[in-house]
């Protein structure tokens, strides 16, 4: 059979990503992942006051702007060995879990479940039902979805004033001290929305879901009641199923995590990490050391030393000519101990310990499927996790200790579990202006083209093995890649 080669321009993701693969008998077999807009967000930095980053790196992406801003804030408080108060850390978490649930239910049911609704699936009998709630703009669970989000959203602008960008974080903690009235909105905006994701996402209450740790208690729960099935979570899974999602598996199962959502000790969280911090290689887990972090450029529109650099001394210098010497993409290749790594709910779900998720993981692999089902049921975690911060917080507390009348020289970097997985900032100040600042976005990780050595980018290598019905519409590559949820605009700064 002869190889076909098709460029795959892929819509319903954040930013501009163009997939090239070849097919051969029907599958993949080989595939570049291209970001295709240089953005500079790194060298727009460089050379301006240090508190800059904190306004402009939020810019970057409108879906992870509270992220961005984290990464950033932290950065500075590492330069100027700044602790924040307990509770500003609390206020911190419980904007970023905001945002990221909020992303994760928007991508799920209104960009991923569209693909249900693909004439391609026409004849399959769920497909009626996808397009009565995934057609896109007018699918019932468009409105729902929606709806609940927004309300969350409204507790990142009790916060900070507003979102996306909302200026709430400086170093050293937060910029207002929240009212007991605003506090207590809040909650209820919380419960508002773990009520929302109970009934329409889970079907069921949060306390039985947290009782499936395997994939025969998924097939257990899904069997239990017609509220299971009918809930979006079931209908997810009994697609995907049907789809084949859980059967395609490929890549390295390499994970990275950051650490996120540091929780005070004294209150809910007892000073353990929501997200624990690691690298996984191949099913080990290792401690995470920032100094295993090295970008490559050899496949990039990007000049530098030939060697692979660290993000505190990488640079961001443009250099385009067409595929000349296999360069493709305006990202970067990240690589931790030399390995690609994807990062994100998985990966979050594999140092966690979720006993359901690992389950799956063992048995078939990094499928479409539990990459997927990972990021619908996070929110399982963060919403009881929100409301234990909050309760926590007290309008007589502590929001913000001082970093000095003058900041500091020196270097740090802020590394954050963003909505898409880990975020990192790293910056070097002298005379309070940024002399460096170098940021390496979760869909680097992922999206990122192959290395100095030849290994692909997460997203390619997952990509190799899937089948192509119709090469005219490759949409079983589209759930491939839209399981990791790419957002190019932060890929590309």
């Amino acid at each position: 059979m002869p190889t076909l080669k098709l460029e795959v321009p892929l819509n319903r993701v954040e930013g501009d990503l163009e997939l090239r693969v070849e097919v051969q008998d029907g599958a993949v077999i080989d595939a570049w992942c291209s970001g295709t807009l240089f953005r500079d967000f790194e060298t727009l930095l460089t050379g301006r006051g240090h508190l800059d980053g904190l306004v402009l790196t939020p810019r970057i992406c409108g879906i992870c702007s509270t992220a961005h801003m984290l990464a950033a804030v932290r950065a500075l408080e590492a330069v100027a060995g700044l602790a924040p108060p307990p509770d500003a850390v609390r206020l911190r978490n419980v904007a970023l879990a905001a945002e990221a649930v909020q992303s994760d239910a928007r991508h799920a049911f209104l960009m991923y479940g569209a693909d249900f609704a693909n004439p391609a699936h026409l004849g399959r009998a769920f497909h009626a039902e996808a397009v009565r709630r995934y057609a896109p703009a007018v699918g019932t669970s468009t409105g729902h979805v929606l709806a609940a989000t927004r309300d969350l959203l409204d507790v990142v602008a009790f916060v900070g004033g507003r979102w996306p960008h909302a200026p709430f974080m400086v170093p050293g903690g937060v910029t207002q001290r929240p009212s007991a009235y605003e506090l207590q909105q809040m909650r209820l905006q919380i419960d508002a929305c773990l009520r929302w994701y109970q009934q329409h996402v889970l079907g069921c209450s949060l306390e039985r879901w947290t009782r499936v740790g395997s994939a025969d208690d998924l097939d257990a729960w899904l069997a239990e009641a017609p509220a299971h099935r009918d809930s979006e979570l079931g209908f997810f899974v009994s697609v995907a199923r049907e789809l084949g999602l859980d059967r395609r598996a490929a890549g390295r199962r390499n994970f990275l995590s950051y650490g996120g959502f540091p929780s005070p000790a004294g209150g809910s969280g007892d000073g353990a990490w929501l997200v624990p911090p690691g690298f996984s290689r191949g099913g080990r887990v290792e401690p995470f050391d920032p100094a295993a972090i090295a970008e490559h450029l050899g496949h990039s529109w990007l000049v530098g030393p030939a060697e692979p650099q660290p993000p505190s001394r990488g640079t961001t210098e443009p250099y385009a000519l067409g595929r000349e010497g296999g360069r493709y993409s305006w990202a970067k290749a990240p690589r931790y101990d030399g390995l690609p790594a994807e990062t994100g709910p998985l990966a979050e779900a594999v140092f966690r310990g979720d006993a359901l998720l690992v389950d799956l993981l063992r048995q078939r692999g990094p499928t479409p499927f539990v990459r997927q089902l990972a990021r619908i049921v996070r929110g399982a975690h963060l919403l009881p996790a929100m409301q234990g911060w909050l309760r926590d917080v007290r309008p007589e507390g502590e929001f913000y200790v001082s970093p000095g009348p003058r900041f500091p020289d020196g270097e740090g970097f802020g590394c954050v579990q963003a909505a898409r997985g880990a975020l990192g900032h790293w910056i070097r100040v002298r005379d309070e202006r940024l002399e460096h600042y170098q940021i390496v976005c979760p869909t680097t990780w992922n999206a990122s083209p192959r290395d100095d050595h030849g290994l692909r980018g997460p997203i390619e290598e997952a990509v190799v093995g899937t089948p192509v019905a119709d090469p005219d519409d490759p949409v079983e590559v589209g759930y491939v890649v839209r399981s990791f949820d790419p957002c190019l605009v932060c890929t590309v700064h």
